[in-house]
Order: C-alpha cells, then structure tokens, then sequence
C-alpha cells in the first residue's frame, strides 16, 4: 500500500510509522540498522506558522523540549517534518527511560527551563518527511536519508542517528553495551504514515527471570487478565517486581493456571503493590518464567511477558529469589 495522499494531511498532524517486532535482525544489502533508542518519539514540524513537537500518540509536546523549538541552530529548510526520538541519559551515560519520562511526564510547564538543566534531553533524528513545501514520503528511505544530512546540522541537543549495513554485529554490539536493540530497515521503503509494516523491523535484546505468582487480577467478566510477579530476595521476602497477562500461554494453559492457583487473603508480597485494584491475594508456590527488556529505577521489569509455567519450588536456593 502507498503512502497516505500527503496532498491530504497537513504536516502537523502526522503520526509516524512503526516497525514491526522480529526476533532476527535481517540480513541483505537492502537492509540498514539502526541503534534502537530507549526514549520518546517525537515529531518536530518547522513551518510558516511556526514550530510544534508531538509524540507517537498526537499528542503536543511543544513547550516540554523547548531547546528542540530552536530550529535555526539544526535545521537547514524553510519547513521541515522530522521524525526522531527524544532521548535522556542516566548518571551510567547510558539511555535512561526513567529520566526521560521524568521530562516528558511534565505537567507544571512554567517549572521547564529548570527541568531542561536537571534533565538534558537529545533528539536523536533518524527520518524527514516533508521539506521545502513538499513532502518526500514516498523516497525511498536511502534518499531521505542523504537528504537529512543535507539539512540537519548536529549540535548538542540534535544529532543524526548513524545507518550501519552490518546488522547483526550492531545487535552484538548494543547488546554488550547495555543498549535495548536495533531497527532494521529496507532502504528502498517509503515512509509509511501512521503504519506498522515489516519494511521496518525493531530487534531487541530480552533476557529471562524465575518469578513467583502472589496474586493476579480480574476483568470485568471476573475473569483473571494479568498475574502479579514477585522475585525472593536474601532475606526470604518475596517482593513485587511487575505484573504480567498471558503472555505465550495458549488461552487453555492460561485458564488451568489461574484455576490451580490458592487464594489466600494476606498479602504475600512484602510491600502491597500500588496501583493494583481488586487484586486477589495467591499463596506463592507457582513459579513463571519471564521475559524482560529491562529494570526501572523502582526494581520493576520492563515490558513482562509470561512465557511458561515452570516446575520449580520458590524456596529452594537457586529458584526466584
């Protein structure tokens, strides 16, 4: 399918496209990776009327990165239509999801010029779909690329994300620095406004814990959507790491796991969870094992996925805890 009719949608109210999630960074000489940055996708439109940020949802982000605003000092163009991610760096130099949602989840905007210093931000520019008056979406990537060199000028809060054509020895190389992946694109692909296909591909790294179940919660049909995760640590308390849906079970093994679960009505987790209504307390003698992308600051995994039901006792050394 073609590009949305540009001719059709204005420049500010584009959301961009998404790739798809693979498990294998594809190989070829039509392909190109790029460094997957653990940040905010943000859109950055210069025009007659002036500058607008959003995010991937639409909405506007103008006054939470006003050194982005700047655009005389990055961007060679009378009208531009940039597509990147907003990104923060802990105290490690490392992409850091917490400090960029600190940012980005401001909600007193007159506090930003203060938050600007406490929480530098850099736009990590990777595509341009509109220049000049006119939009370029239907290039093929590898031409919107140079073209984006051509006009964005690197500075301290804007740089170029690097294209590099051996795919798979970047995925090794992000994953030995700590990094979350790689996308991969076809560099004949046109920009897809507002859709996921497989032209572009995000690879991450995972990595996989034994959790104890302490308790899941219900849906309104009263049946069970989610299970709360707990990791035993030294001391013998199980503490709360996350929560987690179904996941890869098949909706049979799903329903034989929350059925076989015990109720019980204290909380097993050393601290109650926050933020989880309703949940329903289990004894914690069912072990998972999880997928994860990550930890946040507050010990919680990123992104959960159940992957299986695992026959192993939560007390024993060497299980969760």
């Amino acid at each position: 399918m073609p590009p949305a009719a540009p001719t059709k949608v204005k420049p500010s109210q584009v959301l961009p496209m998404e790739p798809v999630s693979c498990e294998e960074v594809p190989e070829g000489p039509q392909w190109i990776s790029q460094v997957k940055w653990d940040g905010v996708r943000v859109m950055v439109y210069q025009g007659a009327d002036g500058v607008r940020l959003w995010n991937r949802r639409g909405r506007d982000r103008t006054r939470h990165y006003p050194e982005l605003c700047a655009t005389p000092g990055y961007l060679r163009a009378d009208s531009a239509l940039l597509d990147g991610e907003v990104v923060a760096f802990g105290p490690d130099g490392k992409p850091s999801f917490y400090q960029v949602m600190r940012r980005d989840g401001m909600r007193r905007l007159e506090g930003t010029p203060c938050f600007k210093l406490e929480v530098p931000v850099v736009y990590m520019v990777f595509d341009i779909l509109y220049w000049d008056g006119r939009w370029v979406v239907d290039w093929p990537l590898a031409q919107r690329i140079e073209l984006l060199n051509r006009v964005v000028e690197p500075n301290d809060a804007v740089q170029r994300v690097a294209s590099h054509q051996e795919g798979r020895l970047l995925f090794y190389a992000v994953g030995q620095q700590g990094l979350e992946g790689v996308v991969s694109k076809r560099l004949d692909s046109p920009y897809l406004i507002g859709q996921k296909r497989d032209v572009w591909r995000k690879i991450k790294h995972w990595a996989d814990i034994y959790a104890v179940i302490g308790g899941y919660t219900v849906n309104d049909a009263g049946q069970a959507n989610a299970v709360l995760l707990g990791h035993i640590d030294a001391a013998g308390r199980l503490n709360y790491v996350g929560h987690a849906g179904r996941g890869r079970l098949s909706a049979d093994a799903w329903r034989a796991l929350t059925k076989a679960l015990t109720a019980t009505r204290q909380c097993p987790f050393a601290e109650v969870p926050r933020r989880i209504l309703g949940a329903r307390w289990v004894v914690p003698e069912t072990v998972v094992r999880v997928r994860y992308s990550g930890w946040t600051p507050a010990g919680h995994l990123r992104q959960p996925l159940l992957e299986a039901v695992v026959d192993l006792t939560p007390s024993r050394p060497g299980c969760p805890g």
